[in-house]
């Protein structure tokens, strides 16, 4: 569970709900969204068992925030400014401006922005798009934009909106590189244990998937990364799009590398992106990312109330509904102000102590006023692993106990518990007594060392299945209860197969691809290369030349003159000119298909096949529960390594 509270908030104030209510316009009903092939990309509708009284398979704090976030529809949150939410797992937030709208944070898929945009141009007419925002760079915040550009050529709208083209999209700077960063590069990684956080594979219902505390569930459609053409800078910059003034505020490194807030002048109104939510956010998310700093996210949320609080009426964000009221407003802004600077200084304050970040998380509460906001319960992020991810920000993994400088990997280890215990039944019977006398965490300890050693182990999965489903049901936390239902699920069913990772995302530059190409290669192999690779691209279409070089297992590159002249290092055993599409196509394993199509190279070919052979994506089950997994690797990116023989035994 997590950290226990002194006392926590009160049921009977419901200015939550009035809240979440307030502006409603209109529901889609039934709120079901599908993609082009009839796949159901979101569902609302299945969550309604969320109307019911909470179960004791949940814990009641929990089981309200699913009630909030359940609600879905067209929301007026102002003049001029309105919300579709419920139809992803965040808000598709909608200013209109003299000609237009412009639409703020498009959600997780095209297929959600959509939808969100159809059904607010059917309550408020057909407004063409005329602004495209990113707050930050998560993907629940840009990952539908495709959606709404492409509506901005709908028939019945292309007369009266601009090409998307010339639709200024707008991000914080380092938004790309940070959304390529956290995305692409380490996808597969943060994909697997994402699907735990989320609950990908629950079935919704009281026993199963109750959501993710930051909204109901993340749609599974059609996702895009649309560059962005406008990038702001610096706070206090004010750009006017469509007649609407907006002021802007940076605010790097707090929930996200790359983030900002703006500010509506005109309307008094403070969008907050992803920085003050109706729930305590991640210093460290379980998907997996850097450790954000909560000191300068404090100071940041400081900085906004000086900025912009003396005028505003509301405050809404990315995630849930807004908060009314300039009173209301400094309050909640104020106390996530101080909760991120509490948890930072008393965490370095018992680090400084001599804690570990364990220890810590188990000793640190929080002062009553704190404790008693709704706005600050750990449905999302927790006392426990955020004072741990502080911890780690400051002294990295290792605790400075010497015992745990050189562990034996988890199989090697749970063999040795095993024969220390007598054996792997002795095990699992002690770790039964632990679970009935209420310590489900030792018990989940002992049984994960068994799993570890012997995954087979029939009772023991069965055991640490019922433990973890205890767990999950009285955690407040909505990422822990799914973590630990999928967990179970992995010891009753078995792992799942992982979704495929789309690295060469057509819209990014070449540098990232060539940046995602060098984390596909498969080092041990490629180290074993007797001489360089060197492979020269020139790209005319993005007036660029690249220089790869594969020496002791490491893929490099480096942006060449375009002109010819002396390059350091050994001359390129190829060299070839590419458009930009083409060279897409090559890095995705089509290179008989472009060769066919008479593009220029010269030198041995085979030096690009050879390096496409080295990469590797491991074709792993999805399990991150204990359950240690050995994969068959395939040769190619996704699925063409067939492609990739087949193309060099033609050469």
């Amino acid at each position: 569970m997590t950290v226990p509270t002194l006392g926590g908030p009160s049921f009977a104030d419901r200015q939550d709900y009035d809240d979440a209510s307030r502006g409603f316009i209109a529901a889609l009903s039934p709120c079901i969204i599908t993609a082009q092939d009839g796949r159901v990309v979101w569902n609302n509708d299945q969550y309604r068992f969320l109307e019911e009284e909470c179960p004791p398979t949940a814990e009641p704090r929990l089981w309200r925030q699913g009630q909030l976030c359940l609600k879905q529809g067209l929301f007026r949150v102002t003049d001029g400014i309105y919300q579709v939410r419920g139809f992803d797992i965040s808000n598709l937030t909608l200013v209109e401006g003299e000609k237009g709208v412009i639409a703020i944070d498009p959600l997780v898929s095209c297929e959600c922005a959509s939808a969100a945009l159809a059904f607010y141009r059917e309550h408020r007419g057909p407004r063409p798009i005329t602004g495209l925002v990113f707050s930050h760079s998560h993907a629940d915040h840009f990952g539908g934009a495709q959606g709404i550009l492409d509506s901005a050529t709908t028939e019945g709208l292309a007369a009266t909106t601009a090409s998307p083209s010339h639709i200024p999209i707008i991000a914080p700077e380092g938004f790309l590189e940070e959304a390529i960063s956290e995305n692409v590069y380490v996808g597969p990684g943060m994909m697997r244990r994402a699907g735990y956080m989320y609950g990908r594979h629950l079935e919704p219902g009281p026993e199963g998937f109750i959501g993710c505390g930051l909204g109901i569930a993340g749609s599974w459609g059609t996702r895009s990364l649309i560059p962005p053409n406008v990038s702001i800078t610096r706070t206090g910059e004010e750009l006017v799009v469509d007649g609407v003034r907006i002021i802007f505020q940076l605010v790097p490194e707090t929930e996200a590398p790359s983030e900002m807030n703006f500010y509506f002048p005109d309307c008094r109104a403070l969008l907050i992106a992803e920085c003050a939510t109706h729930c305590m956010h991640n210093i460290i998310t379980l998907r997996g990312a850097l450790v954000r700093d909560s000191k300068a996210w404090s100071a940041y949320l400081d900085e906004t109330m000086v900025l912009y609080c003396q005028d505003v009426d509301v405050l809404l964000a990315s995630h849930h509904w807004p908060t009314w009221g300039r009173s209301n407003v400094i309050t909640l802004i104020s106390e996530q102000r101080d909760f991120y600077a509490y948890l930072h200084d008393q965490t370095i304050r018992m680090m400084n102590d001599g804690l570990t970040g364990i220890e810590i998380a188990e000793k640190l509460t929080l002062p009553p006023r704190l404790q008693q906001a709704w706005h600050l319960q750990g449905y999302y992020g927790s006392i426990s692993h955020n004072v741990k991810g502080i911890y780690q920000r400051y002294l990295g993994w290792f605790d400075g106990n010497p015992a745990h400088l050189w562990q034996h990997p988890p199989a090697e280890e749970g063999q040795r518990y095993i024969r220390c215990m007598g054996g792997a039944d002795e095990v699992v019977a002690t770790a039964r007594i632990f679970a009935q006398e209420g310590d489900l965490r030792f018990s989940a300890t002992l049984l994960s060392h068994v799993i570890a050693a012997e995954p087979e182990h029939a009772e023991a999965r069965a055991a640490l299945a019922s433990v973890y489903k205890r767990l999950a049901y009285a955690t407040e936390n909505a990422t822990w209860r799914n973590f630990y239902l999928t967990g179970a699920q992995d010891m009753e069913q078995g792992a799942r197969p992982e979704r495929a990772i789309e690295y060469f995302i057509p819209t990014l530059p070449v540098d990232q691809w060539l940046t995602s190409l060098a984390v596909l290669i498969d080092g041990p192999r490629a180290g074993q290369e007797s001489a360089p690779i060197i492979i020269e691209i020139c790209v005319p279409s993005e007036q660029q030349r690249w220089r790869l070089t594969l020496s002791n297992g490491a893929l490099t590159h480096r942006r060449q003159p375009t002109e010819h002249k002396t390059f350091v290092g050994d001359p390129a055993g190829l060299t070839m000119t590419l458009d930009k599409e083409d060279l897409l196509r090559m890095l995705n394993g089509r290179v008989e298909e472009v060769l066919q199509d008479g593009k220029k190279w010269t030198g041995d070919l085979h030096l690009f096949v050879k390096l496409l052979a080295l990469t590797s994506t491991t074709q792993r089950s999805s399990t991150v529960a204990s359950v240690p997994t050995h994969g068959a690797e395939s040769n190619g990116l996704g699925s063409y390594g067939a492609e990739v023989h087949g193309v060099g035994s033609k050469l």
